[in-house]
């Protein structure tokens, strides 16, 4: 009797489940990122944010699966004079590799941009404004490098039309490239690699 029960409970189950219209595979399935339950929502900088040459910035970080900015208080330059583009980059770079604050954190905020990460200025026959990295821009992790552009589009170190100029480390082999900060870019971090434009 306890044979024929469990028999037939087995067979229901087996019913059942073969009814649920959900069918196994063996190919990966890319649903999407994991719901996430970070607010994203960036914390404001303290009243002692400015002073003894510290200034307010926007930082793009990562918060589910986007790029966001958030206001940081960065030392750019102790004199009165406005600090050359390149010092910006520096600095702003800087900030991007530095672990978020509890706060940030809190919020989901992450960084991609590691610090072996590097910038220099333009070499001989470059344009002004254009920076050189110590690896080639698509050598970087694609939200690091959305992370930058976006970063330095609002700043002295892009053109006119809010556009960052980069390259790798050799100015005889690797080309100059220009970015741009678009909406697309800040939904879609993994776009960054394949973006840049070749100066001509």
């Amino acid at each position: 009797m306890r044979r024929r029960a469990a028999g037939a409970l087995l067979g229901a189950v087996a019913l059942l489940a073969s009814g649920c219209g959900i069918r196994g595979t063996s190919v990966p399935v890319d649903a999407g990122p994991a719901p996430s339950r970070a607010s994203c929502q960036a914390p404001e900088p303290g009243r002692s944010a400015e002073g003894a040459g510290r200034v307010t910035v926007r930082v793009y970080l990562i918060c589910t699966s986007r790029i966001l900015s958030v206001s940081r208080s960065a030392r750019l330059t102790d004199e009165k004079a406005p600090p050359e583009p390149l010092q910006v980059a520096r600095a702003l770079l800087d900030q991007m590799q530095e672990p978020p604050s509890r706060a940030e954190e809190e919020a989901g905020f992450s960084t991609a941009v590691e610090d072996w990460v590097r910038i220099s200025g333009p070499a001989k026959g470059d344009p002004d404004g254009a920076l050189r990295l110590n690896r080639l821009p698509e050598e970087l992790q694609s939200y690091a490098l959305a992370q930058i552009v976006c970063t330095f589009a609002e700043t002295t170190v892009a053109d006119s039309r809010h556009r960052v100029v980069l390259g790798g480390p050799d100015a005889g082999r690797d080309p100059l490239k220009r970015y741009e900060c678009t909406g697309e870019m800040r939904r879609h971090p993994e776009i960054a690699v394949t973006s840049g434009v070749l100066v001509s």
